[in-house]
């Protein structure tokens, strides 16, 4: 069911790319001098932002890829350099690796031999984390500060292509700072927040995208929500359908899915939840599953 829709321009893509930038330029300075108006708008355009870098990084919404990594130069999620979403986003692609707690970069699964070697104050915080309030309140810290530390050590080690990526994210964030500086009225440490803030939001996506199970094909999960959520994350929500045709336009994952329902839910084993309502009322304070992955070493092969 794969089509090649980069053969034409994707309208809806740049209208949202478009409409995220004067969103987040309204709350950096028309609705500055409402503290919270100001934060919501920001940290709602900024995590909008990460999901259309999704879209780039897929190969849309233009065929030349150099333009559209040009379109999100800006560096609006200060701590995530977008190379760097790049490149480990689509080594999470390889589904047989899919929560391998060393060869999926977006796992948050730990060995559990490396488990069992942590403290418990560290222990007890990962717990906390494994709820969806302490992946939002948590998560963002926990997060970005594990990426930058494991990013840190792999430029000490000599990987020019990490140190790129920082650089060129340096001079994106510079930009971001020139407008906070001289054209925003939205104070610098509120910025800081309003990006706390939308890395919390982006949490709520990421919390069960993908689960421990020995057939890799049963490992994401489709949420089937058309709400507020679906937009700000981009469908990204039909996740299985999105690991099958990566290649697809966000529009087009919900009547990709629709088409052929029954099949996709095959594929994930029946991976699903009915909205994002029904997993804050389900998981909310209630851990999704353990810390050290439960089915470790995750199989390679597929089953039937």
């Amino acid at each position: 069911m794969q089509t090649d829709t980069r053969r034409r321009l994707e309208w809806p893509t740049l209208v949202m790319l478009t409409s995220t930038y004067i969103i987040w330029a309204s709350g950096t300075v028309i609705w500055a001098d409402s503290a919270a108006l100001s934060l919501l708008l920001t940290a709602l355009a900024t995590a909008q932002f990460s999901s259309l870098q999704h879209e780039v990084l897929h190969g849309h919404p233009f065929r030349n890829q150099t333009l559209n990594e040009a379109l999100i130069f800006p560096g609006l999620l200060m701590w995530l350099p977008y190379q760097r979403f790049r490149d480990t986003h689509l080594a999470h692609h390889h589904d047989p690796n899919l929560t391998d707690p060393y060869d999926d970069p977006e796992s948050n699964y730990h060995d559990p031999a490396v488990w069992a070697r942590l403290p418990r104050w560290r222990q007890r915080l990962l717990r906390c984390n494994n709820t969806l309030l302490g992946r939002m309140t948590l998560g963002p810290f926990l997060g970005s500060v594990d990426f930058v530390i494991k990013d840190m050590a792999l430029c000490r080690a000599g990987q020019s292509a990490v140190r790129r990526a920082w650089l060129w994210h340096g001079a994106g964030v510079a930009l971001v700072a020139v407008w906070l500086i001289f054209v925003a009225q939205m104070p610098i440490w509120a910025y800081l927040v309003s990006n706390y803030l939308a890395t919390a939001l982006l949490k709520i996506r990421t919390f069960l995208e993908h689960r421990a199970h020995d057939a890799f094909r049963a490992r994401t999960v489709v949420v089937e929500d058309r709400g507020p959520l679906a937009l700000l994350f981009l469908n990204n929500n039909f996740h299985v359908v999105h690991h099958m045709h990566p290649s697809e336009p966000w529009y087009r994952l919900p009547a990709i899915y629709a088409a052929r329902t029954q099949h996709y839910l095959r594929r994930n084993d029946d991976y699903r939840y009915p909205s994002y309502g029904a997993i804050f009322r389900r998981y909310f304070l209630t851990a999704k599953d353990p810390v050290p992955h439960p089915v470790w070493p995750v199989k390679k092969a597929d089953t039937p």
